[in-house]
């Protein structure tokens, strides 16, 4: 079967009685790896397909208007990555006021019985749903008794008595620990944008960047970063330095990823990067001029080729 995504809950027949699975999956980190792999299991036993109802935007981002840089993974990484965990398909649902206002008795009543028909629903203890978060685990479980669906709830993973979370890895973010958050996603967190035209700081500087529009991926900690680079769809994997922050130096107040790739030339706009996080080698810094600056990328240039050189996760 082909991997199918849907943006209503108008699922055809023959994906009706699968294995559902609840919830953002925002980074699929290794805690989500382990729902997808236990559910995996069932769908092997007993011949089922594997869908996810998930969310777009992500409702804590809905009632946060200004919640911009949050999410670990957009859309198109999402699916990509559900896809690899053995999903067969995804109703990504778009989070609005009038979805928010269904209560949680219609929510499984109205959707998830009537519309999907799940034969088991994988949540987490934390799950809540319906208007004002009321409904929970508990009362979903009430209502598998009267609806005839199974409910999985999957022991977390914890590593070092700390249950591995999306929150947990944002938090990471914010603190620049790299190398911890590649590890607890098992694999190099990517952030995936167009180039945009800048205002060739950098190339003024004797180091020419391209800027990468951001959009809503969560801000890491402001500073410099080792990285490796995809350019499109190209398997050609280049390293480079990048430069996340707000420029203090020129007093900039938007957040930037600015990123050179080594012995690169070409024109790069309105291509799309990914750009593969390494590892943090300095926090953001303002400088008193210019040549200071120069100085300071000098030595952040020979300090990312040296920790290039390591073996990265990719």
């Amino acid at each position: 079967m082909m991997f199918k995504i849907y943006n209503n809950f108008i699922i055809p027949k023959n994906l009706k009685k699968s294995i559902l699975l609840i919830g953002n999956f925002d980074g699929l980190h290794l805690g989500h790896q382990k729902v997808c792999g236990e559910a995996k299991k069932y769908k092997k036993k007993y011949k089922l397909k594997l869908g996810v109802l998930t969310f777009n935007p992500l409702p804590v981002m809905f009632f946060n208007n200004e919640m911009k840089n949050y999410r670990l993974t957009n859309d198109l990484q999402k699916f990509i990555l559900l896809k690899k965990a053995g999903v067969d398909f995804v109703i990504n649902k778009r989070f609005n006021l009038k979805f928010s206002k269904i209560t949680s008795e219609k929510f499984i009543k109205n959707i998830i019985v009537k519309k999907i028909d799940p034969k088991f629903i994988f949540v987490s203890n934390n799950f809540r749903y319906g208007n004002k978060r009321k409904g929970d685990v508990k009362e979903l479980i009430t209502e598998s008794k009267k609806y005839g669906f199974n409910i999985i709830k999957p022991e977390p993973l914890r590593i070092k008595k700390q249950v591995v979370s999306s929150t947990l890895i944002r938090g990471l973010l914010k603190k620049g620990k790299i190398k911890q958050v590649n590890k607890l996603l098992s694999r190099n967190w990517v952030i995936n944008g167009a180039v945009q035209r800048g205002r060739q700081l950098g190339k003024k500087l004797g180091f020419p960047t391209c800027n990468i529009d951001i959009n809503n991926y969560i801000s890491a900690k402001p500073g410099v970063y080792s990285i490796k680079v995809t350019i499109d769809d190209s398997k050609k994997i280049l390293n480079g330095i990048a430069y996340l922050g707000y420029r203090p130096t020129f007093g900039g107040k938007k957040l930037l990823l600015e990123v050179n790739l080594f012995g690169f030339n070409g024109n790069l706009y309105r291509k799309t990067l990914n750009v593969y996080f390494c590892n943090f080698i300095r926090g953001d810094k303002k400088f008193k001029n210019k040549i200071s600056l120069i100085n300071q990328m000098k030595k952040d240039l020979t300090k990312v080729k040296f920790d290039l050189r390591k073996k990265i996760i990719l």
